[in-house]
């Protein structure tokens, strides 16, 4: 499988207006747009491809899972990596498409640490 880069790192938060306000006023994190997810949080740039994901919500899900802690891997193609994984025998969950068009896939390490697999969607063309 190729794995193209390190794409996110998502954590969860009690409060995204206080987390917010470390990452961007402690650290100088830059907030970039988020798409419209059914629950709190807010993203931030970590640099070229790469963003921080805080998510807020009242209890973190107790048995892990996609919107546990996790970090991100961007795969050129989610089907492939897909394909890949079936032949590997390895349990995933997905692949689903997120609101911003990017697609996702859900695999954990032999600890149970949660990792997504992502492929991007294609950026559109400015006018």
């Amino acid at each position: 499988m190729e794995i193209l880069q390190l794409n996110h790192v998502a954590i969860h938060v009690q409060d995204v207006e206080r987390s917010c306000a470390f990452y961007r006023d402690v650290l100088g994190l830059k907030q970039i747009e988020r798409p419209a997810f059914s629950f709190p949080g807010a993203w931030f740039s970590l640099g070229p491809g790469q963003e921080l994901h805080i998510i807020g919500e009242a209890e973190r899900p107790s048995q892990g899972g996609p919107r546990s802690n996790h970090f991100a891997l961007r795969v050129p193609s989610i089907r492939q990596a897909e394909e890949e994984l079936r032949r590997k025998g390895i349990a995933f969950q997905g692949p689903w498409q997120r609101p911003d068009g990017a697609w996702q896939m859900f695999l954990a390490d032999p600890d149970g640490h949660f990792i997504e697999l992502c492929e991007l969607p294609e950026p559109t063309p400015q006018s």
